[in-house]
């Protein structure tokens, strides 16, 4: 029941077209790729002082310097001008706009951003700016982070600061990024800054998150007008790994803590009932009005898909009651992450059929391999990354069927545009089209990057 993949074959060799007004892009965020950590007044971030932890990032591996893209933007734009993207998906640093987290606007923040905007705008690239990407200040992380309440009117602080600097420029705004990543896999499962482990603590988290959202929307329609304004969420499609009953209902409870937790109160319904039955222990408190803040109406969804998730049922399991099924002839990402094309497809259908979504973007889609360093073909320097153009393939195709099935879906953005800081697991995962040397700073087009050129220039699948 799970192989689903198809061959290259049969995403070639026919005239497999996207719409005429489909956007491509390429996308990263800041504390993988700015590093400059503490250059022209830029605060401390949640991730600083993570990644400075021992034992918190493979190798102890940092964003101090990372891809360098403070300094090498200009560099960086002329890549995307090569490879022809029309959108280029970045996100802010917040500690470079209020170093405090609050307060005192750094000016030399909101500059870096207005050269890097002005430069994508007279190189015909339109800037996508996500507002949260999970660098938090950590003086803000010091009085509580997400847990605390407050934040989330520090965020609305924030997001007025850098709309009124830039709304006249950009018009396609994210609020944030992956709000699952930075409330349970950071506040539960600590994988990620701050690194607690409390499921009370996440569930507040997500609260805050959410009330962060909701209350940055109507800031940003007051000082961009015109503007689009959603947000981008990571969500997997849960399927059952058998047909049973135990594990039908394991996979429905999963989609409630993962998919829907998010979905529902952003689309007006509130946490999902069969959820919040489960949570009844440990419910944040929610106060009057939190629910209409949360569903401010957006323009777009953005979703950023890898994998899905095949759940049995598992009575050992405190949490949910569930665990996760390995499909034994699935191929995987160098992340350990099924290839599954299908559940990015049923994804894009699922989605705006259960909730009024409006266009929905691909915000990030791409795959980590151990890439071998650059070698010279024919005088030229190349990285021969083969299975990541498959993977990309595989993919869009499931993109295309997706809106010949008629989802909503408007745009694609590969994640990412360089190699870079993978978080938790520093340089050691590579997942750029663009290769990075790390000592040199070096930037060297990969031959997915060369191929995802052809793929937008043609504005179709069937490029060789």
């Amino acid at each position: 029941m799970w192989n689903c993949v198809p061959t290259m074959s049969n995403t070639s060799n026919t005239n497999h077209r996207f719409p005429d007004d489909f956007v491509w892009g390429a996308a990263t965020a800041a504390y993988q790729i700015e590093g400059a950590i503490d250059e022209d007044g830029r605060g401390e971030s949640i991730w600083d002082r993570f990644s400075h932890t021992p034992g918190k990032v493979v190798n102890g591996d940092t964003g101090d310097i990372a891809c360098d893209h403070y300094h090498r933007w200009q560099d960086d734009i002329q890549l995307m001008r090569r490879l022809g993207l029309q959108a280029y998906r970045f996100s802010v640093a917040w500690p470079r706009i209020l170093p405090e987290g609050r307060g005192r606007i750094n000016e030399a923040g909101l500059a870096f951003y207005d050269r890097l905007v002005d430069g994508l705008l007279e190189a015909g690239i339109t800037p996508w700016v996500t507002l949260y990407h999970w660098d938090l200040p950590q003086v803000l992380d010091d009085a509580g982070g997400w847990t605390n309440r407050a934040t989330a009117d520090a965020f609305a602080e924030y997001t007025e600061a850098i709309t009124q600097r830039l709304g006249d420029r950009v018009k396609h705004w994210i609020t944030l990024n992956e709000p699952w990543c930075s409330s349970f896999l950071s506040y539960h499962i600590g994988e990620h800054a701050p690194g607690h482990k409390n499921f009370s603590e996440a569930l507040q988290a997500v609260h805050t998150l959410l009330l962060a959202h909701g209350k940055a929307v109507p800031i940003v329609r007051r000082n961009s007008p015109g503007a689009q304004v959603g947000i981008t969420l990571n969500l997997s499609q849960a399927y059952p790994a058998t047909e049973s009953a135990a594990d039908q209902a394991a996979a429905r409870r999963y989609d409630g803590y993962f998919n829907r937790w998010f979905l529902d109160p952003l689309y007006g319904r509130g946490y999902p009932e069969d959820i919040v039955a489960l949570y009844s222990d440990v419910m944040p408190p929610i106060e009057a009005g939190d629910f209409q803040t949360i569903a401010a109406p957006t323009d777009f969804l953005g979703l950023n898909y890898y994998s899905p998730s095949f759940i049995h049922d598992n009575p050992n399991d405190p949490l949910l009651g569930v665990g996760h099924t390995r499909l034994e002839d699935a191929e995987y990402t160098a992340m350990n992450w099924a290839i599954y094309p299908q559940g990015l497809y049923d994804q894009l259908l699922r989605v705006p059929r259960d909730y009024p979504t409006g266009p929905l973007y691909i915000t990030e889609n791409g795959a980590a391999y151990d890439d071998a360093p650059p070698q010279a073909v024919d005088g030229e320097l190349r990285v021969d990354d083969a299975k990541r153009t498959h993977y990309y393939a595989l993919h869009l195709d499931a993109a295309r069927r997706a809106i010949e099935a008629e989802s909503p879906l408007k745009g694609y953005f590969a994640w990412s545009l360089m190699d870079n800081f993978e978080w938790a697991f520093g340089y050691a995962k590579r997942f750029g089209i663009t290769y990075v040397d790390y000592q040199t700073q070096q930037r060297v087009l990969k031959d997915s990057g060369r191929w995802y050129s052809r793929v937008i220039a043609a504005n179709a699948l069937d490029v060789e």
